[in-house]
């Protein structure tokens, strides 16, 4: 992304993360799921504030008006202060539908008890520096595939990060045969 537009990216957020969205008085049922890895498979992993030892990707609800996306590029920003060029952001195209945790459906409206969260990835060269949001994480680590996987608590995060191994394995694989031909 040329510098105008990092710019822009980056106010928005900012600006969305400090100013909600008057009236928004529930989140949305629908939500993102980030998952940041290196070229060498080693995964970036959040832990809640809130709940200590629950370990996770980059995660959040849609706002208003934004497309899932937007609400990615904002969420990888707000939660590890990695500036994400569009094209490098990938979109499985996927979706899971799961309940959500009693403990948190005070934060939707009364009738919602369930959540579509979206898969994205993002390949990333080197470990970037980190800079958490204390307000959601209180720590994060990188951890190779398997380990990543065993260490989330959500079902869903445990299966997206094997997906993506098993893409990232078949691409290399497909591009090592390729280059024997």
């Amino acid at each position: 992304m040329k510098g105008w537009r990092r710019r822009f990216w980056r106010c928005r957020c900012l600006l969305r993360f400090r100013f909600p969205i008057p009236g928004a008085m529930y989140k949305s049922p629908v939500s993102v799921l980030v998952v940041i890895h290196t070229r060498n498979l080693d995964f970036l992993l959040l832990d809640r504030a809130a709940h200590p030892g629950y370990w996770q990707s980059v995660t959040g609800a849609q706002e208003a008006g934004e497309s899932l996306f937007e609400t990615a590029l904002r969420e990888v920003w707000e939660e590890t202060g990695i500036a994400v060029e569009p094209e490098a952001l990938r979109d499985w195209r996927q979706s899971r539908t799961y309940e959500i945790f009693p403990e948190w459906r005070e934060r939707y409206a009364p009738e919602v008890t369930h959540n579509t969260e979206h898969l994205f990835s993002l390949c990333l060269v080197d470990r970037p520096l980190i800079r958490l949001s204390p307000a959601e994480h209180r720590d994060f680590l990188w951890l190779p595939s398997a380990k990543a996987a065993v260490r989330c608590f959500s079902q869903s995060n445990r299966e997206a990060i094997r997906q993506v191994t098993e893409a990232q394995e078949g691409e290399r694989q497909g591009k090592a045969t390729a280059a024997r031909n």
